[in-house]
């Protein structure tokens, strides 16, 4: 029967055979709850947590051998060269970062929470748990291959800042985002299918999103790569898709319905062909070749802004805009509407007159002009005579009477009637 060593925060007795004196302040000095040792396996029993972390000083763990921890173990911010001792099963968070780890081997095969080894020396995940409830992050290590990692994650999994050519390996489930971001691979394949929150692959030389998962419940981070085309690309994305500073010409491929913001700025565009229809958050295609927004979304939530191209035409603008449209030409401030339209034929630079002419269209105006006639008299007649609506206005039909008053008002506001 095993002995128990006095501990005076709980007032229980734990072993003192088989343990060194070395070793008991070991465990007195870090433990939160109480140990015990079991002559019969070498292993040392934590009913609570065990928190080493964070002295700088720490190289082994004095030669104990632990079995069972309760709650969280925490070794991490020391000088660990091996896991050799660290315990086989954690009821919370395991934590071994920022040591100078160059293996997983002997970490433990099941834990109940988080498992952390980013910032070590690793260049394998064997040994590594096969199922984590929490996170999982191995980032800003030396990794050449995801081999080994856990097949399934609950919560976020980081591979970020290693050495990735491949995304073999990974796991296929992960409850959280997914970061992979700063590494060297060239597409997705091996990539999860199923990704709960985000998923973030950008500055990592690709030049194809073929593997990528096709539903992503948060952002989509893939700006700063080498991407020629967006095949490959999640359909559904609840959050963010960021495709800018990249080397695409159109956004064939790109999600159909967007919960977030939708960035393609600074990429070679001359056209928003493949562009989603429907965006929640804001529309950016700032600084690439556009000449017109054919094939743009028709629907944003937020802000709309085309600043930094070459656009002759506002074609394909969006219908409907939640705040406000810029462009190099004007900004309209919440008023992306008939009223806004004229104001810019009203007020605007001789540039922003030619473009904002080329969406006000007769067959628009004539819908207004049936639903108030003399209404529209007032708000068209402050550009009746302008050259720039003498086309538009020759178009549009009056109910019987309104055409005259029309003309009447018009040449009344010439003259500053």
């Amino acid at each position: 029967m095993q002995e128990m060593k006095h501990l005076k925060t709980y007032g229980l007795f734990e072993a003192k055979a088989g343990l060194n004196k070395s070793q008991k302040d070991f465990l007195d000095r870090y433990t939160k709850g109480t140990w015990s040792y079991n002559p019969a396996t070498g292993l040392v029993d934590v009913k609570g947590g065990f928190d080493c972390s964070g002295t700088g000083t720490i190289k082994t763990f004095r030669g104990v051998k632990f079995g069972k921890v309760s709650w969280s173990f925490n070794c991490s911010y020391n000088k660990l060269t091996s896991l050799e001792g660290a315990p086989q099963k954690v009821g919370g968070s395991f934590g071994c970062e920022a040591n100078e780890l160059t293996s997983l081997k002997g970490a433990p095969q099941k834990v109940g929470g988080d498992f952390y080894c980013e910032s070590n020396k690793l260049t394998s995940l064997k040994g590594a748990p096969q199922e984590v409830s929490g996170d999982f992050n191995c980032g800003a290590n030396k990794l050449t291959s995801l081999k080994g990692a856990p097949q399934k994650v609950g919560g976020y999994f980081d591979c970020s800042v290693n050495k990735l050519t491949s995304l073999t390996g990974a796991p296929q489930k992960v409850g959280g985002r997914f970061k992979c971001y700063y590494n060297s691979l060239t597409s997705l394949a091996g990539a999860p299918q199923e990704v709960g929150g985000g998923f973030y692959c950008f500055s990592s030389n690709l030049t194809s999103l073929e593997g990528a998962p096709q539903k992503v419940g948060g952002d989509f981070d893939c700006y700063e790569n080498n991407l020629t085309s967006l095949a490959g690309a999640p359909q559904e994305v609840g959050g963010r898709f960021s495709c800018s500073n990249n080397k695409l010409t159109n956004l064939e491929g790109a999600p159909q319905e967007v919960g977030g913001d939708f960035k393609c700025t600074k990429n070679n565009l001359t056209s928003l062909a493949g562009a989603p229809q429907k965006v929640g958050g804001d529309f950016d295609c700032l600084w690439n070749s556009l000449t017109s927004l054919a094939g743009g979304p028709q629907e944003v939530g937020e802000e709309f802004n085309c600043y930094g191209n070459k656009l002759t035409s506002l074609e394909g603008a969006p219908q409907e805009v939640g705040k406000d449209f810029v462009c190099d030409a004007f900004r309209l401030v919440k008023e992306w509407n008939l009223k806004g339209w004229l104001k810019v034929l009203r007020e605007g630079s001789p540039e922003a007159q030619k473009l904002i002419s080329t969406i006000l269209s007769a067959e628009e105006l004539n819908k207004e002009i049936q639903k108030d006639p003399a209404g529209m008299i007032m708000k068209l007649k402050e550009v009746w005579n302008d050259e720039n609506f003498k086309d538009i206005r020759a178009k549009l039909v009056w109910p019987k009477g309104y055409g005259d008053s029309a003309d009447l008002v018009g040449d009344l506001d010439d003259v500053g009637f």
